[in-house]
C-alpha cells in the first residue's frame, strides 16, 4: 500500500494541452510548499484564489497562477490540500510538479489522493469507487449512476440493513452471554420476521444488480454476416460516424473495428467484423476467425443478412440462431425490392436509417432491459458479490431459525455475524489491503 505520511503531487488534469491545467498537493507539508512556490509574503487565505507567480527552488518563474489552499480536515483528502491552477501546457505543468519534488513531495500514485480520502473517513469505499466510476463515465446514465453512489445513496441502504443486523446480533448476543440474567430474544418467529425483513432489502438490491452491472460495465454487441451484406454500413449507421470502410469489394474488413456508442443511455462496445466465408488468404482466414470469436464472447449478436438478394447456404441457420441464443437477425438493406421475408427478421436500411430505432429497441429488449429511465442502485460487482454473499448468510440464519425445534441461538449469531461482515466489505469497513490496492490502482494519476 501506499505512504500516508509523504506529502505528494501530481497533475489533476488530462494529458495534453489547454487552457487551464491543475497541480494538486497534499499532505502534512502540502501547505509550507506551496507558500515555497510563490512570490508572495502575506499567509495565504484558506479557500480563496490568490493569483501569484510560481517559482522554482532557484526562483525562477514558471508561471503566473492561481493557488487555492484548502486546510484539513475539510478538504478532498481529509489532509492539507493545495491546488495551483496554471496554463495548461504540458512543460509548464511538469516544471510546477518538479519545483514542488524539489522541495520534498513525492508523485502521487494512481488513486492516492483518493484513497486518502477514504483512510481519513471523508469517503467510504463505495463513494470512492464511484468516483473512479465517474470518471469513467461515457453515458449520462453511467455517470448520474455514479454520481448518485458518490452522494451516498448505496451508503445510506447498506447503512440501513446493517444497522438492523447489528439491533438483532446485539439483542441475540445479550441472549447467549446472559442466560442467567433471564433474558431472552423472543420467539424464533419474531427473529426469523426480521431477518426476512433484511431478506427483502438485499433481494431489490441484487434484482436491480443485473441491470446496473450493465450500466457500468456495458456492453460488447458483434456485427457478424457474410461479405457483402452491409454489415459496415450498418456498424457506421448506428456508430453515427463513418468507422469501418464500406466498399463493393468482398472481404474489404480484416480485423475487428470497435466503437463505443451511447444506446439510450447504455454503454455499448460495436464489433465490425470480417465476412464469414471460405477465407482467400492467411490474412483474411485470421479476421474470419477472429469475427467467430468476438461472436462467441460478445453480450448480443447482430447477424446480418441481404434481404435484397436470395438466401445464401447458413442462412436460414442464422435465420433460427435468434430463439436459441442471444442474436437478432437483421434484414439490411429494405430500401430494396425484397427477395425474401422472415417476421423475425428487423428490416433496417443502413443506407437510409430506416428501421434503426426499430433496431436500437430490439436491442435493449433482447439483453432483457425494458427501461433505463430509472437509474439503478447498485451497479458494482464487488458490490454484488458482497450484498449476495451476506444474503446467502441470512438465509442459513433463517433456515436454522425454522429449524424443527429450532438450532441453538449460536448457530444463528454466527450466519448474522457473517452477514454483518460482508455489508462492512461492501463499505470498506473491514477491506483488507490486497483488496484496496486492487480497487485503487485503476484510477487516473491526480485522483
Amino acid at each position: 500500500m501506499f505512504s500516508t505520511t509523504d506529502t505528494i503531487v501530481a497533475i489533476a488534469t488530462p494529458p495534453g494541452r489547454g487552457g487551464i491545467g491543475i497541480v494538486r498537493l497534499s499532505g502534512h507539508d502540502a501547505l509550507a510548499i506551496g507558500r515555497a512556490l510563490i512570490a508572495r509574503d502575506r499567509p495565504v487565505t484558506p479557500r480563496y484564489a490568490t493569483f501569484t507567480e510560481i517559482r522554482t527552488k532557484a526562483g525562477a518563474t514558471i508561471d503566473h497562477g492561481i493557488v487555492t489552499y484548502f486546510p484539513a480536515p475539510a478538504s478532498y483528502t481529509g489532509e492539507d490540500v493545495v491546488e495551483i491552477s496554471a496554463h495548461g501546457s504540458p512543460v509548464v505543468l511538469r516544471g510546477i510538479v518538479a519545483a514542488v519534488m524539489e522541495r520534498g513531495a513525492r508523485l502521487a500514485e494512481p488513486g492516492e489522493f483518493t484513497l486518502r480520502a477514504y483512510l481519513n473517513g471523508r469517503m467510504d469505499l463505495m463513494q470512492a469507487e464511484a468516483v473512479g466510476d465517474l470518471i469513467d463515465a461515457v453515458t449520462p446514465l453511467q455517470a448520474r449512476a455514479a454520481f448518485d453512489q458518490l452522494h451516498g445513496t448505496l451508503t445510506r441502504t447498506i447503512a440501513e440493513m446493517d444497522a438492523a443486523l447489528f439491533d438483532l446480533v446485539a439483542r441475540l448476543e445479550a441472549s447467549v452471554d446472559f442466560p442467567d440474567e433471564g433474558y431472552h430474544f423472543g420467539g424464533s418467529s419474531e427473529l426469523a420476521a426480521a431477518v426476512d425483513a433484511i431478506i427483502c432489502r438485499a433481494d431489490a438490491l441484487l434484482s436491480d444488480g443485473q441491470r446496473g452491472r450493465i450500466v457500468r460495465e456495458g456492453l460488447h454487441v458483434a456485427v457478424v454476416g457474410a461479405p457483402n451484406v452491409g454489415k459496415s454500413s450498418l456498424f457506421n449507421a448506428l456508430a453515427g460516424a463513418s468507422r469501418a470502410i464500406v466498399t463493393d469489394i468482398p472481404g474489404t474488413t480484416r480485423d475487428l473495428v470497435t466503437e463505443t456508442i451511447d444506446l439510450e443511455g447504455l454503454r455499448v462496445t460495436l464489433v465490425d467484423t470480417a465476412g464469414l466465408r471460405t477465407a482467400g488468404d492467411v490474412v483474411e482466414s485470421e479476421g474470419i476467425a477472429r469475427a467467430r470469436q468476438a461472436a462467441s464472447v460478445a453480450d448480443l449478436v447482430l447477424r446480418v443478412l441481404d434481404r435484397s438478394e436470395p438466401q445464401r447456404e447458413g442462412d436460414g441457420e442464422s435465420l433460427g440462431e435468434a430463439s436459441t441464443r442471444k442474436t437478432i437477425v437483421i434484414a439490411n438493406k429494405a430500401d430494396l425490392p425484397a427477395a425474401w421475408f422472415q417476421p423475425d427478421a428487423v428490416e433496417v436500411s443502413a443506407l437510409t436509417g430506416l428501421g434503426l430505432d426499430v433496431l436500437r429497441q430490439r436491442i435493449l429488449e433482447r439483453l432483457g432491459i425494458e427501461s433505463l429511465v430509472d437509474r439503478p442502485e447498485i451497479t458494482n460487482v464487488r458490490h454484488i458479490a458482497l450484498v449476495a454473499r451476506a444474503r446467502d448468510a441470512l438465509l442459513r440464519a433463517r433456515g436454522a431459525l425454522l429449524e424443527d425445534g429450532g438450532l441453538p441461538e449460536e448457530f444463528v449469531l454466527a450466519d448474522l455475524q457473517e452477514a454483518r461482515g460482508a455489508l462492512e466489505d461492501v463499505t470498506g469497513r473491514r477491506t483488507p489491503e490486497d483488496v484496496l490496492a486492487h480497487i485503487f490502482e485503476r484510477f487516473c494519476i491526480g485522483k
